[in-house]
Order: structure tokens, then sequence, then C-alpha cells
């Protein structure tokens, strides 16, 4: 029974390593450096973040992740207001004047580093990616930037956690082993974009996860586990409305592509975001064949900001999980021209 249990497990995770490999965020519009690394060093100071992300609470074994993304620019040098500055006396930076004055970013470079890991029962990812990226104009108002990121994963299981009957078995083969309580490999990641962005839209596209890959965790000549990584396809794309010279509603649309991840292995997702001037802002999503989610934060300074989100699963899931929490803090440091919120939206 126990060997039964232990091949259903690692069939979860051959699962795992054959479908969505990345995690999900929810709150990516407000850190899209998560998901494309053009977007390293867009704004005129060093963007941190923090997140974590505890998917279907009371669900055992569910999927938990956090990260840490850092991207500043090398070479900006126009520190002029924009979509994003916080506020000044006498201006709004989110209203008409903004619209009617709004020019190209000068061409500079953006570099950046991120930390996540994503763990789902004993399956844990670990991964660390740097990034570069260079940001041209192609005309007075519009941007083009594309960037890379390459690092390595650590691609674990914790064979302890299997281990159901407090007894352990060392020679199963399909987990086990005398010595270790661990298998991993170490993999390289390298990930690529490219973002489009003007004073009142923007569209981006990026492959994570490049390079296809083999997964093999093999602790017994008479067993292996197999698998493979694949590349993941991010599309998304987003306009802002000016509906009063104080609010701002930004809609827009994330689809991924990745293949055999469901169906017709795409998901698209659509959210809206409502923003009172730089001070605070309310959202929400739908995500196909998954759930809702709401979000809301708050700029508490020009160095400092927090958002929150709450999914809620549509699938079977939702009668033993109460729902999904996300938390994200974010940190701007050498803010030295007062820009309040990231550029990106």
């Amino acid at each position: 029974m126990k060997r039964l249990v232990n091949i259903m497990l690692v069939n979860v995770v051959v699962i795992v390593a054959s479908a969505q490999q990345k995690p999900h965020y929810t709150q990516y519009i407000l850190n899209q450096y998560i998901v494309n690394p053009a977007i390293s060093g867009i704004e005129n100071y060093v963007d941190v973040k923090l997140s974590a992300r505890d998917q279907w609470v009371g669900l055992s074994g569910a999927p938990k992740t956090a990260y840490l993304t850092i991207h500043a620019p090398l070479g900006k040098k126009d520190y002029r207001t924009s979509a994003t500055s916080y506020s000044i006396p006498g201006e709004n930076p989110r209203g008409k004047y903004y619209w009617e004055n709004y020019t190209a970013a000068e061409p500079h470079h953006g570099i950046g580093l991120s930390v996540i890991n994503d763990k789902t029962g004993s399956f844990n990812r670990f991964t660390s990616t740097v990034s570069y990226a260079y940001h041209i104009g192609l005309n007075p108002t519009t941007n083009l930037s594309a960037g890379f990121a390459a690092g390595i994963s650590k691609i674990s299981i914790d064979r302890t956690k299997h281990d159901f009957d407090g007894n352990g078995d060392p020679i199963d083969p399909v987990t086990g082993s005398a010595i270790s309580g661990e298998l991993f490999k170490i993999r390289p990641d390298l990930s690529a974009g490219l973002y489009l962005y003007s004073r009142d839209y923007f569209i981006g596209l990026a492959a994570q996860q490049v390079i296809p890959q083999k997964l093999q965790f093999a602790d017994d000549a008479g067993f292996e586990t197999k698998g493979k990584l694949i590349p993941h396809i991010f599309l998304n794309a987003g306009y802002r409305f000016l509906l009063t010279d104080d609010i701002n509603a930004i809609p827009s649309l994330m689809v991924k592509y990745i293949n055999g991840s469901s169906k017709n292995s795409v998901q698209p997702e659509v959210n809206i975001k409502l923003q009172y001037r730089d001070l605070f802002w309310v959202g929400g999503s739908y995500r196909y064949e998954d759930g809702y989610a709401a979000m809301l934060g708050l700029n508490v300074s020009n160095t400092f900001n927090v958002g929150y989100a709450y999914d809620f699963t549509t699938t079977n899931l939702n009668t033993v999980s109460r729902g999904t929490h996300e938390l994200m803090i974010g940190f701007l440091l050498g803010n030295k021209y007062s820009e309040a919120c990231p550029r990106c939206w």
C-alpha cells in the first residue's frame, strides 16, 4: 500500500513537471518584472518587491510561493515626472497634463535579480536569475525594451514527506534512499522578453524556461521518475483610461501558452484596476476555468507600497480550500525624484 501511495505521489510530480511549472501571480500587473525580464530598469529608481502567496489554504501540501525581485536602470538621465510620479503641489501626475506632455524615455540599460521559491507538497523549486534589458525610443511617445534573464533552478523531491506510516522504507525504489532524504537536480534557467510601452498602453511578450530539458529523478536502477521542463509563453497588454482627472481605469489581459497545461494549452485571464491618483487602488480579475480574484493596495509614501489579493477558485478545490492569499510589499530605493508607483501600471 505504501509503495502504491508513493507511486501516486511521484506521478503527481511528473504531472507538475509536464504541465504548468511556473507559479501563478495574481498581482503580476503590479510587478510585471516577475514575468518579463524586459521590464528591467524601466523605473527611475531601484524597485524592490517581496511577495508571499499561500494557495488553496486548508489543503495539505498546497502550493506556497515566495519571491524577491530587484531591478534598476543604468545610464538613465531623464528624471522627469511620469504617469506614476508622486503628487506634487499644483499638479496631478496622472491627470490631463501628463497625457499632453508625455515623452518617451531616452535609451538606457536595466539590470535585475529575482529569487523565487515555489513548493507543492514534497516538490520544491528554487530559482535565482539575473536580468538585463535595453530600452529605446521608437518615436516621441513610445518605447520598446528587450531583455533576458539567466540563472539556475534547483528542483527537488523531499522523500521524507512520503513517509505516511512512520516506519519508513529506505530501500523503496520509487523515492527511497538509505542515505539522503532529498532527490534534486540543478538545471539552467533562461527567459527572454519584449515590452512596448507608451503613455496609455503596454504590450508585453515573454518566454520563460526557454530551454526544453529532461527532468529525471532516479534513486534506483529499477525505477525512474521522468518529466520535462517546457517553455512558458506570456502575452499581456493593457490600456489606461482617464475616467476623471483623479481616477484611472486600467483593464488588461494576460494569455499564457503552456503545452499540455490544459485542454487547448492556453489560459487567458482578464484584469481591471481602478486607481485614485497615487494613493490607493482596487481591482479584480478572472482566470479562465480557474476562478476570480480581488485586490487592493496602498501607497504609504513615495518609498513604500503594499498590495493584497484574494483568489477564489471555481474548480472542485473550492470544497476543500479556503481560497488563496497573496501579499506584496514594494520599496522604492533612491527615489530622489519622488516617483511613487511602478511605471508598469
